[in-house]
């Protein structure tokens, strides 16, 4: 049987704990994977491969989980008999990792290590290490650590406890053992990343506050992971975000203005992925909320996914979006609804697309939105959605000819329009007079007329 390797803190990845530092990349890191039953692992498959991690084996037990070890004793036996008597050549021989298709709880990490001796991670440290891998910005990179050191506590209390049960040196006397001081040290430094944290969403909540007082409208990019927020975000904006096909490229924040309308704010963000516990998510707070607290809330889905994978998604995301419209206290109650976006409509044909259209019908969206921005189809129909939305119908806007060689010129006051709303259309007549149609909230349009009392008529 192996050993168990005698540094505990590899069960979850450290964290950088002990090490200083978590790894960042994984690529080409090879490993087995333990599963349970019949379960779907193609998803944890996709996690794997965006890490660049090679899934060399899939050993399936099957029946209900153990509750201390996951698969049973005797067959983690047997992976540990054949992981100590591998040889070169041996499919094996470059496992340096052991996967488990679960979010596992630490006393399962604790025996699954005890018995194999290699670095085990869960459905969540697995998502922990794809999110450091791919943090850039100091928010996300906050927001990271702090959902790693709180998953990687849990294990080492675990581990605390087993090591300390009856009589020990140093344990209810007067000294603390080495773990107990590492997980001290954890928790003040938790401390001060969550003081951190606090500081920058008080920071975005204020931004948010100051964008609402200027009159700009916010739109946010909601969906499962890879379902296209990135690209929609660019396309409409012309922001340069990271854009590829893997899960999770996105972790942070991005807000861009859509363009020709200074008014209209986009927000892309972290996406969605189901059944991630409450603890590892809300570390991602701030970042959720920036795009569920807009003025519209835009859900995307992959309309080329299988017809199973949509409807799994979709409740997924609409589940989340209910779940945690009480963030902060500013929900979607009083909020638009949702706008449904099928995106990726390049890639599939005219049935499939008539059947997910009735899929996502039976959730209750019954005018959903068909883009490709790979080919630009659908987003003119979008922003015109998004406009309706925000503003309700065009007004028609007359700005008169000055009489008087004190009086404004009518390019200043056009500025002022093109700074209020969105101007779709712009025609000087030959008595000198502007006419526009205008995207503006009901404030702009109150403060326009406030300031150019009598030179604009606005209809």
């Amino acid at each position: 049987m192996a050993q168990p390797s005698g540094d505990p803190f590899t069960l979850a990845g450290s964290g950088g704990v002990v090490l200083g530092e978590a790894r960042t990349s994984h690529e080409g890191r090879n490993a087995v994977l333990l599963v349970r039953g019949q379960a779907d692992t193609r998803e944890l498959e996709a996690l794997a491969a965006t890490m660049g991690i090679s899934i060399v084996e899939t050993v399936v037990q099957p029946g209900r989980e153990d509750p201390r070890t996951f698969l049973g004793k005797g067959r983690l036996l047997d992976i540990a008999d054949e992981l100590q008597s591998r040889v070169p050549g041996h499919p094996w021989a470059k496992v340096d990792l052991v996967l488990v298709h679960t979010n596992a709880t630490a006393r399962q990490l604790v025996g699954i290590s005890s018995v194999i001796g290699l670095e085990i991670w869960d459905r969540v440290r697995l998502l922990l290490s794809l999110f450091t891998a791919h943090a850039a910005s100091v928010e996300a990179r906050t927001q990271v650590r702090i959902a790693r050191l709180q998953s990687d506590r849990t294990v080492l209390r675990e581990l605390a406890n087993q090591q300390t049960m009856g009589e020990r040196a140093g344990y209810g006397g007067g000294g603390v053992t080495a773990l107990q001081n590492v997980i001290a040290n954890l928790n003040r430094e938790l401390t001060n990343l969550r003081k951190r944290q606090r500081k920058h969403h008080n920071a975005q909540r204020e931004h948010r506050r100051q964008r609402a007082r200027s009159g700009a409208m916010t739109v946010g990019f909601v969906g499962y992971t890879n379902a296209g927020k990135s690209s929609l975000f660019h396309r409409l904006s012309g922001k340069q975000v990271l854009i590829e096909d893997k899960l999770f490229s996105t972790l942070e924040t991005t807000v861009g203005r859509m363009e020709k309308s200074p008014r209209i704010l986009l927000v892309d963000t972290i996406g969605f992925i189901d059944n991630i516990p409450n603890a590892t998510l809300a570390a991602f707070k701030a970042t959720i909320a920036e795009a569920i607290d807009a003025d519209l809330t835009m859900l995307l889905v992959d309309a080329s996914d299988p017809f199973l994978e949509i409807r799994r998604k979709v409740k997924t995301t609409r589940r989340e979006i209910t779940e945690r419209q009480g963030l902060d206290g500013e929900g979607l109650r009083d909020r638009l609804p949702p706008c449904l976006v099928l995106t990726k409509a390049d890639k599939i044909s005219p049935d499939h697309l008539a059947a997910v259209m009735d899929i996502v019908q039976e959730f209750g969206f019954l005018d959903p939105l068909v883009i490709s921005t790979h080919e630009n189809t659908g987003l003119d129909a979008l922003q015109l959605r998004v406009r309706e939305h925000l503003f309700g119908a065009p007004s028609t806007v007359l700005i008169k000819a000055p009489q008087a060689t004190d009086d404004d010129a009518s390019e200043r006051i056009v500025a002022d329009i093109h700074e209020a709303g969105m101007v779709e259309d712009q025609e000087v007549l030959s008595d000198g007079t502007v006419h526009l149609v205008v995207w503006a909230a009901e404030e702009q349009q109150a403060r326009l007329k406030r300031r150019w009392a009598g030179r604009i008529d606005i209809k």
